[in-house]
C-alpha cells in the first residue's frame, strides 16, 4: 500500500514535470518566433535607414550642383536658413476699420 502510494504520488510528480516542460517548450518556441520577427523588423529598418541617409547625401550633391550652376550663369541667389527665422503670427482675416 505505501508502495503504491509513493509510486502514485511520483507519477503525479513526473506527469507535472512533463506538463510544464511542455508548456517551457511552446514558451521557449513562441520566444523564438518573436525573436526572430524583431529581428527581421531591425535588418528592414536598418535597411530603410541606409536608403533614407544615401537619398540625403545624393539630395545634398544635388543642391549643391544646382547652386554652383545658377552661380555660374550668375542668378542672384538667397539662402534662407529656416531655423533662425521665428513664427510670426499673420491675420489674414478682414479688416475691422469701419
Amino acid at each position: 500500500m505505501i508502495k503504491n502510494r509513493l509510486c502514485r504520488e511520483y507519477l503525479m510528480e513526473i506527469d507535472r514535470l512533463e506538463r510544464s516542460m511542455v508548456e517551457l517548450e511552446e514558451q521557449i518556441t513562441e520566444l523564438k518566433m518573436q525573436l526572430q520577427l524583431k529581428v527581421d523588423e531591425a535588418n528592414r529598418l536598418a535597411i530603410e535607414n541606409t536608403s533614407l541617409r544615401h537619398r540625403i547625401e545624393m539630395m545634398e550633391r544635388r543642391e549643391k550642383r544646382l547652386a554652383e550652376f545658377l552661380r555660374k550663369l550668375k542668378i542672384p541667389l538667397i539662402y534662407i536658413d529656416e531655423e533662425s527665422f521665428e513664427d510670426v503670427d499673420v491675420d489674414l482675416g478682414p479688416d475691422s476699420r469701419e
